[in-house]
């Protein structure tokens, strides 16, 4: 199931499937006869659309918040983060397959899926309804970088996708909602609104999921990840940060403070 969704490139499609498979398998576990999970073989990098463009970050057009293209530009970047979001939620399923986890880690990660899934559409719909789509605009390739990066790190990709990465959209969400408001576009308000509530509950499968395997390996998890985050993650954590949400999502602020601290020390 997860691979389908992986093997998809339409995003529409892609999320259409994710939905689909996700309804599934939290009925088969609601009637107590839950899906087993097997084994698949993941592909490196997902299948995605011919458009749109993916360049590098530095090449990709900025755009001025105040204006229509710019408010577009919001949205077809938070759609393209939704869409790989989706895959990424997938691919750790079968990616990290060989170890034996609880079942209630995977209905974590489906319900994180099927989540993002739904986010992508509501900002497509964001998007057509300012005659725009997803793939009229370039966007940023290093999406995937941190899923290949930590390819064979079960613990780096936590510590990596959802406490990293996540965590960002918990900081910068709040003022995307403002641009908007003062756009007065309740559409995108609504859709960034929802993504911004559910969003805590996939930083806090990161952070709990991390929590249970330094259990298991009688790590200390602070130390860990500063570690992950140190070998894996290309850039700085840049404040300000969102304390009350990371707080929320189980992050404390020595976690992720120290390595922003880091970032603006002289070589």
């Amino acid at each position: 199931m997860a691979v389908e969704v992986l093997t998809t490139a339409d995003g529409r499609e892609k999320t259409a499937l994710s939905r689909a498979h996700a309804k599934r398998w939290f009925e088969a576990r609601e009637a107590g006869t839950p899906l087993p999970v097997g084994r698949a073989e993941a592909p490196l990098r997902p299948s995605r659309p011919e458009t749109p463009r993916l360049l590098d970050p530095r090449d990709v057009p900025r755009r001025r918040p105040g204006t229509e293209a710019g408010r577009i530009a919001i949205l077809h970047a938070v759609a393209h983060i939704e869409l790989n979001a989706v895959d990424l939620h997938w691919d750790i399923i079968p990616r990290f397959a060989d170890t034996k986890m609880p079942i209630g880690f995977y209905d974590d990660w489906v319900k994180a899926a099927e989540e993002e899934s739904k986010h992508f559409n509501l900002v497509c719909d964001c998007l057509e309804a300012h005659g725009s789509h997803y793939g009229a605009l370039d966007a940023h390739a290093g999406m995937w970088r941190a899923a290949e990066d930590t390819v064979d790190d079960f613990m780096g990709r936590l510590a990596v996708v959802p406490m990293v990465m996540e965590a960002r959209g918990l900081d910068v969400t709040p003022g995307m909602i403002e641009i908007f408001r003062k756009a007065k576009d309740d559409k995108a308000i609504d859709a960034l609104s929802i993504i911004y509530a559910e969003e805590v509950s996939h930083v806090a499968y990161g952070s709990k999921w991390f929590h249970f395997l330094c259990g298991r390996h009688e790590l200390d998890p602070k130390g860990a990840f500063h570690d992950l985050v140190r070998r894996y993650f290309h850039g700085a954590l840049k404040p300000p940060f969102n304390e009350e949400k990371r707080a929320e999502a189980g992050l404390p602020p020595d976690f992720y403070w120290p390595l922003a601290a880091e970032a603006k020390s002289p070589l």
